[in-house]
């Protein structure tokens, strides 16, 4: 069975999106659809697919097995809405939303319809990731260190905070996302941001932190502290370190390096997660497995704690997380 694909978004992810899903085989990208109609007609395009500017519109005109939504954090609703009322497969990129109003209301519909999920939280797919939980099972994580560092994505709506969430939301998610897998989830977080533009930043620069540093309470007790900035000339680092007793973990997208006393193991990951992603979003909705890594769910708990670390940033108070997350 070939999978008929009706991509929403045209911007890189969506790019990286039609470049996977065709290294893949199997699956058919038909129709693009993106706001910037130049972005869509130019993809659709080189695909041979039909270019939209609306997803209505483009989910009523050609017939499709699936959607793939991969834009801009404040664009999320329409499209998924669009796919959900029409009963299809939904297959949404990091983050889920701008703040918790859509990604909730997204949710809901979702457990209500019963369709097949994935979301683009591809660190989970890592079997560095699953050796790192395998090794924790028996000496449990107490402390952990997350880490994002990295530059300012060249893309205008980035720096907004009405635009992307921050970089918490939009970039340091894969880092909580990943803590939440080995650590368990989060009780309470307390952060705090600097922003401080340059001396030449125009009006374009925007209110989204330079840098922020967080703390965590696991529900399990361990403590855990997030540090995360933009203001480096590329990335840096963008890794998860977990201290159990007798053992230190360092988790990051290309390994996974174990130290137990003088002993240190370097893992290197067998396989790209973003493809492994999508290849079990394909296989999902073919009825090929149950369910995928990370559905729709299970991202809307990670993005949960993401707004939170936002909340607090914002307003310099701790914030507790309700029973859901």
């Amino acid at each position: 069975m070939t999978v008929r694909i009706a991509l929403v978004g045209a911007g890189s992810v969506g790019r990286r999106h039609v470049d996977v899903l065709h290294r893949l085989g199997g699956a058919r990208v038909v129709s693009v659809t993106d706001a910037h109609a130049p972005a869509a007609e130019a993809l659709a395009s080189e695909l041979g697919a039909a270019a939209f500017a609306d997803a209505e519109e483009a989910l009523d005109a050609v017939a499709v097995d699936a959607v793939y939504v991969c834009v801009p954090p404040f664009a999320h609703g329409p499209a998924e809405h669009a796919a959900l009322d029409r009963g299809r497969p939904l297959f949404v990129e990091k983050p889920v939303g701008l703040g918790l109003e859509v990604a909730e209301q997204v949710a809901a519909r979702v457990e209500a319809t019963g369709v097949v999920t994935g979301t683009g939280y591809h660190w989970r797919c890592l079997d560095t990731a699953r050796r790192a939980r395998r090794l924790l099972e028996d000496a449990p994580p107490l402390l952990a260190n997350g880490y994002w560092l990295d530059k300012r994505p060249p893309v205008p709506w980035w720096g907004r905070t009405d635009r992307s969430g921050g970089q918490i939301i939009e970039q340091a998610t894969h880092v909580l996302d990943t803590a939440r897998y080995l650590l368990g989830e989060v009780e309470e977080v307390y952060a705090a941001g600097v922003n401080v533009p340059p001396a030449d930043a125009d009006d374009a620069w925007g209110d989204v932190d330079d840098a922020t540093a967080t703390t965590l309470r696991f529900r399990s007790g361990a403590v855990a502290t997030l540090a995360a900035t933009s203001a480096l000339p590329g990335r840096h680092r963008a890794a998860l370190h977990v201290v159990s007793r007798g053992r230190y973990l360092e988790v990051s997208e290309e390994s996974l390096t174990v130290h137990a006393g003088i002993e240190r193991h370097e893992h290197v990951r067998s396989e790209d997660p973003r493809l492994v992603v999508d290849r079990e979003f394909l296989e999902a909705v073919r009825g090929e497995r149950e369910s995928t890594r990370v559905p729709y769910g299970e991202a809307l708990r990670t993005h949960r704690l993401a707004c939170a670390i936002a909340e607090s940033a914002r307003t310099g108070v701790p914030v507790r997380l309700g029973l859901r997350a």
